[in-house]
């Protein structure tokens, strides 16, 4: 193939792919944002660390449909202009045909792995740590007035009757414990003024008083005292980073790790299908990107009328790529979490779909 031609056909496709791209990963993530996040998440700007946590695993999760769908628009373009009998024309092999697609495919394909391996394990956990502020209201601006909420374990509760301000609230109540000085305070204040540092939160309390009262057996003694200024410090979001969780999943760990953390999974079936299924998301999805894309060109010229005649082969690709991957997207989250062992049929299907591709453009020649 000219060389020419070559690159000529892989920006048409490349485009299409960036666009579809685009047109497939933004609705899932602001879907996904919109079904996780409650209206406070904005006024507590949470809304771009959890869309750098779900990015670059929807990225990777829709290239490969991206990829299929563009290959199968371009190849039903040429064959309904009459471009692909013209290639043959010029004595041109249907795998000549097929090389620009397949090229882009492959280095795709380690576009792929890239985001699988590299990107989604290091961004993922930060949409884990912004459900973990949603969920355990580490937020000091999502916090309703007219509720409790408690922090560390149960050890702090708090209260506020309204807010005067996003980071100022009238009529504070704070009950905290300290197991170490076994005693109870009670907090109550006019007004409380949240302010942000790196590390956490910091309540400046005006115009209140503090009720403190030993928690040791037969000590009923209670101590009172007025302030009109008071400092208190809670575990919440910080101003440089998101709270600390308890937890790691195994879709946040690095490349290195994951792979050690096989050792530990084979010893838990339940451990073992969460690793298996997450392995098979890094390593077979970007895979699947070739997979798609011969068979898009695959099904394109043998159902497309590459006389350029009209025909509807064409709209039966375009719809066969998408089905075909949201199929295998629901049996490997379904059939691996339920049995590890499932993880050989799965990659079964995606070899059969490049041998099967490859063999129908082979036989085109």
């Amino acid at each position: 193939m000219p060389r020419l031609l070559f690159f000529y056909l892989i920006r048409r496709i490349g485009l299409g792919i960036l666009i579809i791209q685009c047109a497939l990963s933004v609705p899932v993530v602001l879907a996904y944002l919109l079904s996780s996040l409650p209206a406070a998440a904005v006024r507590g700007g949470l809304v771009w660390p959890a869309v750098q946590g779900v990015a670059p695993t929807v990225a990777y999760v829709a290239l490969p449909m991206a990829a299929g769908v563009a290959t199968a628009l371009e190849f039903s373009r040429m064959a309904s202009e009459g471009m692909i009998a013209v290639l043959y024309a010029l004595r041109l092999s249907v795998w000549a045909v097929c090389r620009p697609a397949s090229a882009l495919a492959l280095a795709l394909v380690f576009v792929g792995y890239i985001l699988s391996n590299v990107f989604a394990p290091l961004y993922v956990g930060t949409m884990q740590d912004v459900l973990n502020v949603v969920r355990n209201s580490l937020n000091h601006r999502m916090l309703e007035p007219a509720h409790f909420y408690t922090f560390d374990n149960g050890a702090k509760t708090l209260y506020l009757e309204r807010w005067e301000t996003p980071d100022i609230a009238a009529n504070l109540f704070v009950r905290q414990l300290s197991t170490e000085k076994m005693e109870e305070q009670i907090i109550t204040a006019a007004h409380a003024e949240f302010r942000r540092n790196e590390s956490g939160v910091i309540v400046a309390l005006r115009n209140g008083s503090v009720q403190t009262r030993s928690l040791a057996a037969g000590a009923g003694d209670v101590r009172l005292s007025a302030f009109d200024e008071y400092a208190l410090v809670l575990p919440m979001q910080g101003s440089d980073s998101l709270p600390q969780r308890t937890w790691r999943g195994v879709y946040e760990l690095p490349p290195g790790d994951f792979i050690q953390q096989f050792a530990a999974a084979r010893a838990d079936p339940r451990l073992l299908a969460e690793w298996t299924a997450e392995a098979a998301m890094r390593l077979g999805v970007p895979i699947l990107v070739l997979g798609h894309t011969l068979l898009a060109m695959a099904l394109a010229l043998t159902f497309g009328n590459v006389t350029g005649r009209r025909g509807g082969g064409g709209q039966f690709v375009i719809i066969a790529i998408p089905a075909i991957h949201i199929v295998f997207l629901v049996l490997l989250q379904t059939l691996l979490r339920a049995d590890a062992r499932f993880i050989v049929v799965l990659a079964a299907l995606a070899l059969i779909e490049i041998l099967a591709s490859a063999l129908m453009i082979s036989r085109l020649n």
